[in-house]
């Protein structure tokens, strides 16, 4: 089998970054359209990511926002987006390139991407699969969504706390809301096995 110089794997994942860049940008002019919200999952020590060190301390790796009822300030450029966002009353702004992104889910449509980490030549690495009645939102490794409507940023989900047990009942329960033919992305599909 011939290498693929082409790379259709990282065509495939930038085109859907397209499909995420074309809705936040819709979003940042016209507001969210009726019960849509996201829940974006992003690598927090990726480069580009822009937010405080005390949330950094928090999300070492990860970190889950929810974008639905109180975010502000939503700017959207070629390569990232900004958002202000309340943590524990407290204010923040925080700069997520599009290639930090780990998890795009919009719970009101059912509507998940899921995108594979590269190592350092570049190269994505395989995905779990993702069975195709569950969204792609529930991660392998429980994340805890922080909801701005909230007010406050919950613990970050480590070990079998019972703040980890919530976070996955949670996932479940978002996965058992989706229907039998919920549309589902897995960038696994696109790659060679």
């Amino acid at each position: 089998m011939s290498k693929d110089l082409i790379r259709y794997d990282l065509q495939v994942q930038n085109a859907l970054k397209g499909v995420i860049r074309k809705v936040m940008t819709e979003a940042a002019r016209d507001g969210l359209p009726g019960d849509h919200h996201f829940y974006i999952t992003f690598k927090t020590r990726a480069p580009g990511v822009r937010l405080s060190q005390h949330l950094r301390d928090t999300y070492p790796d990860e970190m889950t926002i929810v974008l639905q009822h109180q975010f502000w300030d939503l700017a959207v450029t070629e390569h990232a987006f900004e958002v202000g966002l309340s943590f524990r009353g407290v204010p923040e702004r925080l700069l997520i390139p599009f290639d930090a992104l780990t998890v795009f889910f919009d719970p009101s449509v059912q509507f998940g991407l899921k995108f594979g980490a590269e190592d350092e030549d570049g190269i994505a690495a395989p995905e779990e699969s993702v069975p195709p009645a569950k969204p792609v939102a529930q991660p392998a490794r429980p994340t805890v969504p922080v909801r701005a409507s909230d007010g406050e940023a919950p613990a970050p989900a480590k070990g079998k706390g019972r703040k980890a047990e919530k976070a996955a009942e949670k996932a479940e329960e978002v996965a058992a809301e989706a229907e039998p033919g919920a549309t589902v992305v897995s960038l696994d599909a696109f790659r060679k096995k």
